[in-house]
């Protein structure tokens, strides 16, 4: 049981662990940041390509 206890210790002393957690949760907000940006932009470049497409379309 001391022994589990060291381990257990030991694991929280080491910052290791919680480096390696603050990089996956950055990681995760930069995926969220570019999959927001990129469906903003595809939205906005899906309005500009029908708005195009008709004015091509009215206009023959």
């Amino acid at each position: 049981m001391r022994k589990l206890r060291e381990l257990v210790v030991e694991f929280l002393r080491k910052e290791d662990g919680p480096t390696a957690v603050e990089y996956a949760v950055m990681l995760a907000l930069i995926i969220v940041v570019c999959l927001a940006a990129i469906t903003t932009i595809g939205s906005k470049a899906n309005v500009t390509f029908q708005t195009v497409g008709r004015s091509l379309t009215s206009s023959s």
